[in-house]
């Protein structure tokens, strides 16, 4: 569906914007208002926007409602793959589907477990499983403060993630030294309905990075996923990330959206997301397309 037409569609037209302002909403696991719904993103110095869902979460719900509030540009990333809307970019989610036969035993990925395990066996390990309507901004910056001002994440982004988790449950990974310092942080969204663990995070001390944390983070968030009989462990996406090739067995499309006013600059600049993540055909479009241009061997390729 263009624009055009969802501008006209009775939805839209029924209320005005000081109605649309003052409304709070509801979708799936989302909450927002027209105030708190975006975070100002920059490629170089042109402003756009995107959803406080963005940098944390997965399977971002979106109806009329929320387009209509929301400011141009935008860029909605991680639509949920059952949904009729969204269009593939040039990246996946890359998953671990951990009950798939022969997985745990294939040679090279054997023996690279059986590493990770050894260089972390005298660490002690906790696993907490905490529903995350206990939990608060200042809780998710003790574990992941670092990682947040690495990525840039912008703490928008992090009352997101709490309104995202508040019906469900977080699963909090961590190991630490014989001393008590803290190795790595990981912290990953259980999602019962989709049978799926998600790695929303890791937080690890550059002091040990001989001893790969972010890879066995990985490996503990996998191990957990078969442990306790869900079906997927989702490393988010892969494109930026190779090392994560060793663990995933499967890929999913990121649906996403590009919504962007003709002859903006982010239009014009062949560098900026709307280039390098979406097709031009897909810009201003809702509605997916029936068949899809898709490989995912594209993202299944061997790691270095």
């Amino acid at each position: 569906m263009p624009l055009d037409k969802l501008a006209s569609s009775q939805s839209y037209l029924h209320c005005s914007d000081q109605m649309l302002s003052e409304r709070s909403y509801r979708l799936g696991h989302q909450s927002w208002t027209a105030s708190n719904l975006f975070v100002h993103s920059y490629h170089d110095e042109i402003a756009y926007f995107t959803t406080r869902w963005d940098a944390l979460c997965p399977y971002i719900d979106v109806n009329e409602a929320m387009l209509r509030v929301a400011p141009q540009p935008l860029l909605i990333y991680a639509l949920p793959p059952e949904s009729e809307w969204g269009h593939p970019i040039r990246d996946a989610y890359g998953l671990v589907a951990v009950r798939e036969e022969g997985y745990w035993t294939e040679g090279r990925r054997a023996r690279k477990f059986k590493e990770l395990r050894q260089k972390h066996r005298r660490f002690d390990h906790s696993v907490q499983q905490v529903p995350g309507a206990m939990l608060t901004a200042k809780d998710i910056e003790a574990w992941g403060s670092e990682h947040f001002a690495r990525y840039e994440i912008d703490p928008a982004e992090v009352d997101g993630f709490l309104d995202y988790v508040s019906d469900l449950d977080l699963l909090v990974l961590q190991v630490r030294d014989t001393e008590g310092d803290v190795v790595l942080t990981d912290v990953s969204i259980i999602l019962p309905e989709r049978g799926q663990l998600y790695g929303s995070f890791c937080q690890w001390n550059p002091s040990y990075r001989n001893y790969s944390p972010g890879l066995y983070a990985c490996l503990l968030a996998a191990q957990w996923t078969y442990d306790n009989g869900y079906e997927y462990y989702n490393l988010g996406p892969v494109g930026d990330f190779p090392y994560k090739r060793l663990f995933i067995n499967q890929v999913e499309p990121i649906y996403s959206l590009a919504l962007c006013p003709s002859d903006h600059p982010l239009m014009l600049d062949p560098s900026s997301p709307l280039h390098t993540d979406f097709l031009s055909s897909d810009w201003n479009r809702l509605e997916r397309k029936s068949s899809l241009a898709w490989n995912p061997m594209d993202y299944l390729l061997p790691s270095a």
